[in-house]
């Protein structure tokens, strides 16, 4: 894995960062991910990603909100995570190369919110939160199915946040990691491993990457 390197960028909401792991390979692609409301980009799938992605040609770009470079403990306004987003996307599209856009969780509601107006290539949806635990009611599809582009959600089969089977049709396509909860960790019991949860999310990213061109 090439020696990442960070980047930081005033927005309109403060300033936010972002830790590039480039392409090894002739570079065909930047795939911006950002985390959720309840952690940074350590989180397991992020990593995992960062690390099998460059190998294929596509630069990873983990993005930290504004309110996490800040040091704060809560997630503000959804308006303002997108202005955050909305500030970094110049240096997102500098390479000059088609940008996915993606993230977890809350990350995954910017993207999907903002995708059409920034230019996004696509949308990569990890875990995302259809709706409250417990509170089906309150559902969120209708930003699922407003991205506009080429969308990929992939989740984990006991997410409270929305099982696989819960998502209603529309235009994107739906990877499952079997057991996982909403952070992609698998109960032993399951017989999987978390490497290979891991394995069968890069998988799907990695395949679906491929097939956009």
């Amino acid at each position: 894995m090439s020696r990442p390197r960070t980047q930081n960028v005033t927005t309109d909401a403060g300033e936010a960062r972002i830790t590039w792991v480039s392409a090894t390979t002739a570079p065909r692609l930047v795939l911006a991910v950002s985390h959720g409301a309840g952690g940074g980009i350590e989180a397991r799938d992020l990593k995992a990603l960062a690390a099998a992605l460059p190998a294929h040609g596509v630069s990873v770009a983990l993005v930290e909100q504004p309110w996490r470079v800040a040091g704060k403990k809560v997630a503000p306004a959804p308006k303002t995570l997108d202005t955050g987003w909305r500030g970094l996307w110049p240096a997102l599209a500098a390479p000059g190369l088609p940008v996915v856009a993606g993230g977890r969780s809350a990350g995954a509601r910017v993207a999907c919110r903002t995708a059409a107006e920034l230019g996004a290539a696509a949308v990569l949806a990890l875990s995302f939160p259809l709706h409250p635990p417990g509170r089906p009611e309150k559902s969120r599809a209708d930003e699922l199915l407003g991205t506009g582009v080429p969308t990929l959600v992939v989740q984990g089969g006991n997410d409270p946040f929305g099982r696989p089977e819960e998502f209603p049709p529309g235009a994107y396509e739906l990877a499952q990691v079997p057991y996982g909860d909403h952070g992609f960790a698998v109960p032993k019991k399951s017989g999987l491993t978390e490497a290979q949860a891991m394995e069968v999310l890069t998988g799907a990213v990695t395949g679906w990457l491929t097939s956009l061109g």
